[in-house]
């Protein structure tokens, strides 16, 4: 059997139960309205029962800020990592950057120094060759 309750907790229409409880909505808020009949008497067994939804809700609820702050530290620490390997990568990018500006200056010189030895061994090779 369902929960006499459910419906009417949801705002979802009037319901009564068989303990002497009746709710209904209350136009078009979020606003309940709760009528206890005292004739059924059994209203101890139910403030008892809410009492223990309530205490139920408060741990769910503090369970969720918990997780919340948890995953809200993870998440800073995780961007700290994040900026901390950006500015590694930016300073081996800016270092391999430069490396490369200084090793291709060398292999220009280099090009240029084998390029003038190839001359000067072609002009003495036919200096040499026309004797």
């Amino acid at each position: 059997m369902a929960n006499p309750h459910r419906g009417a907790l949801y705002g979802q229409g009037p319901s009564r139960s068989r303990e002497g409880l009746s709710t209904r909505s209350v136009g078009n808020s979020d606003e309940i309205q709760l009528r206890i009949d005292p004739i059924h008497g059994d209203l101890d067994e139910e403030i008892d029962g809410l009492r223990g939804k309530i205490k139920q809700l408060k741990t769910v609820a503090q369970e969720i800020e918990s997780e919340a702050k948890f995953q809200n530290d993870f998440i800073s620490q995780l961007q700290m990592t994040l900026i901390k390997a950006q500015a590694g990568v930016k300073n081996n990018m800016r270092r391999l950057n430069k490396s490369i500006i200084q090793k291709g200056s060398n292999h220009v010189m280099h090009v240029v120094l084998f390029a003038l030895l190839c001359f000067f061994a072609v002009y003495f090779w036919s200096k040499f060759s026309r004797r």
